[in-house]
């Protein structure tokens, strides 16, 4: 962690920062909203919160460098050369108060982004300066999680669960963000919540997506907003919240802003770009980035002063932060001649507050209260995130159409398909070998059946990014939730396809037999659905996450023992044989289906003698013991072995997540 170092501010100028302080409130002017949907909020949200107090937010000094890495190539080009770190923020400082909206703006790449994300906490451990930013002038010295625990983040992208309505997208929120609020008093922040954001008119529709059809860009963007709101964070950062949207949609997104900024005492900043002239009437304050320096932090008046004493007169069509993005040259050279400080108060606290002294003596808030009282019910709380896990789960996989449906419809036309090829299989010797390759053919099937499901875990790692990494559950709890609901879903799928062709090709007759052949096609299918999760969390997209699982299910197919025995496989690649996903159900399939069938004779010499038995048949395969259940326990420890580590990587994601 970075050390407590700032020098100490002077206020004539000679420090390399820019301090541009104002306490200028918005423009007067109208500022209900434009759209009716839109209402203060009721009082009866004050009652499930405490009352509001004034926060103040302070950015001292805050630089933030990135390390390239070299690419190969480069590093044989040049051996000697090393890629130079880029200065993404350069010494930015600024106050935001309660109930004002700070804007920040600049052209692309000024670092207005990396700004919002440290100022939110997500940002590596090692990137974060403890004595850059402070809350009420108490220092965040721990780490960046309490900064995730103060501060609502929107993201410029709405990471939403299509499939949810507005309502349930707003309830799951509740419930794992507000633990120790009653079912009711959920119900009541979500209602009222619905209302301080213009959309209950919309409460019962899907959130949608590009696919899914649902509401507009304008009512997803309040959705977004409501989800990081649930929980009444007293600093709200939104990363472009007008970004795709039309003039009027981001106009009231703003008003909604400004409304919830007055009304409920918070502190917001946003990124934004370009603002129209109607949506600056809201904006208390401006900061204006230019190659990661500030170069104008204060109000819109103070701003046409400075570009009026650069000698530019302001076109009549422009407003000034348009004018300003135009000569941003000139005023990036001449900011230190234009340093003003109107905050002078809040100036004067930093010797106190940013000393060298001061930054070891300051005790810290503790914002981990609530932490430390969960912990008394920890395990009824992670049993609530798994019920609350299992019931949006249930919720998705009904709607999700194509994945429902498929499955359900694979499992039948495959199981018929399959069943009509092999009609009564023959006991002869050529018997055996339509049944070595039915149960070589059903294996390749189940195993690849569960592709379809990966651009829906695609999908929805990023909400659980999102919410993992704020807090919301434990990566733990949607790995349990996600198993507890697809096991019986696949079990289901797994009759489906096992009782056509079990009875119509006409396997052992045994009950007990046709029972065990039903649990390893189960099991199989679990295995895979482990695999492709597994392989979901590794892959950064479909394309290449499609790619990967063929090319794995592939070497698994070609190592199984049924294209080349295991006396014929490579040494090197003998490890393969051991760790492939098809030897150890076929083999159990082959032992289920002539285990209790050894004595009988499947093909005969003339004179009645046998040269074929069931045991013959499991011999050439090597399968002189019963080791069914031996191969059971190795598959349902492939089945845990994969989630284990999804579960694994899927937490280290979460931890270093900055979305």
């Amino acid at each position: 962690m970075a050390a407590c170092f700032h020098p100490k501010p002077t206020i004539n100028g000679e420090d390399d920062s820019v301090i541009l302080f104002s306490t200028s409130s918005s423009p007067q002017g109208s500022t209900s909203p434009s759209s009716s949907s839109y209402h203060s909020p009721p009082p009866s949200l004050s009652s499930h919160h405490h009352s509001r107090t004034s926060h103040k937010l302070t950015v001292r000094n805050l630089s933030y460098t990135i390390h390239l890495k070299g690419s190969i190539p480069d590093s044989f080009l040049h051996l000697a050369q090393k890629p130079k770190p880029v200065e993404v923020l350069k010494s930015v400082s600024f106050v935001a108060r309660s109930s004002e909206i700070v804007a920040i703006l600049g052209p692309s790449g000024t670092g207005k982004s990396s700004l919002l994300r440290i100022i939110s906490g997500r940002v590596n451990d090692k990137d974060f300066d403890p004595c850059s930013i402070s809350i009420d002038d108490h220092l965040m010295m721990r780490s960046p999680d309490q900064l995730r625990k103060i501060c609502g983040f929107v993201a410029q992208e709405d990471n939403l669960l299509p499939l949810l309505t507005v309502r349930e997208t707003l309830i799951f929120s509740a419930k794992f963000r507000l633990k120790e609020m009653s079912s009711k008093e959920k119900e009541e922040r979500v209602e009222s919540l619905m209302q301080e954001l213009g959309l209950l008119h919309v409460a019962d529709s899907f959130v949608g997506d590009e696919e899914n059809r649902g509401i507009s860009g304008g009512e997803r963007k309040r959705v977004s907003i409501g989800v990081d709101m649930i929980h009444d964070p007293p600093i709200l950062l939104l990363d472009e919240p007008t970004s795709g949207l039309d003039s009027s949609s981001a106009l009231q997104v703003i008003e909604l802003l400004a409304s919830m900024a007055k009304a409920r005492g918070r502190t917001v900043l946003l990124s934004i770009h370009q603002p129209s002239y109607r949506i600056l009437r809201y904006i208390s304050k401006f900061l204006l980035l230019s190659h990661g320096s500030v170069v104008h932090n204060g109000s819109l008046e103070l701003l046409e002063e400075n570009i009026q004493r650069l000698g530019f007169q302001i076109p009549t069509q422009l407003n000034a932060l348009e004018f300003a993005m135009e000569i941003m040259p000139a005023l990036e050279a001449s900011t230190p001649k234009l340093t003003v400080v109107e905050d002078k108060d809040s100036y004067e606290s930093y010797p106190r507050v940013w000393s060298d002294e001061g930054c070891n003596r300051i005790q810290q808030r503790d914002y981990d209260d609530d932490d430390k009282r969960m912990g008394n019910f920890w395990f009824f709380s992670n049993l609530l995130e798994i019920m609350f896990l299992c019931s949006r789960f249930w919720k998705i996989i009904y709607r999700t159409k194509q994945l429902f449906l498929a499955r359900t419809m694979q499992a039948i036309v495959g199981g018929l398909g399959l069943a009509s090829v092999y009609v009564k299989v023959r006991k002869d010797e050529g018997g055996v070998a339509e049944r070595l390759g039915l149960f070589a053919f059903s294996l390749s099937f189940l195993l690849s059946s569960t592709v379809e499901a990966l651009p829906i875990y695609l999908q929805e790692r990023r909400v659980l990014m999102k919410e993992a990494s704020r807090g919301a559950y434990k990566i733990s709890s949607y790995m349990i939730a996600n198993t507890i609901v697809f096991m019986p879903f696949l079990f289901a799928v797994s009759i489906l396809f096992a009782v056509p062709v079990y009875w119509i090709v006409g396997l052992n007759p045994s009950i007990s037999a046709f029972a065990f052949f039903t649990f390893v096609v189960w099991l199989i299918i679990l295995m895979a659905s482990s695999l492709v999760l597994f392989l979901s969390a590794i892959s950064p997209d479909f394309i290449s996450g499609n790619s990967l699982i063929c090319t794995v299910l592939g070497s698994f197919f070609l190592f199984s023992g049924y294209f080349i025995p295991k006396d014929n496989i490579p040494k090197y690649w003998l490890f393969m044989y051991y760790v492939s996903l098809y030897r150890y159900p076929l083999d159990t399939l082959l032992t289920n289906e002539y285990w209790s069938l050894r004595n009988e004779c499947f093909s005969w010499r003339p004179g009645n003698m046998c040269i074929l038995s069931g045991n013959d048949v499991l011999k050439s395969r090597g399968l002189e013991k019963d080791t069914r259940w031996i191969n059971v326990g190795i598959m349902f420890g492939f089945f845990l072995f994969y989630r284990v580590l999804c579960w694994i990587i899927l937490a280290r994601k979460a931890s270093t997540s900055t979305i």
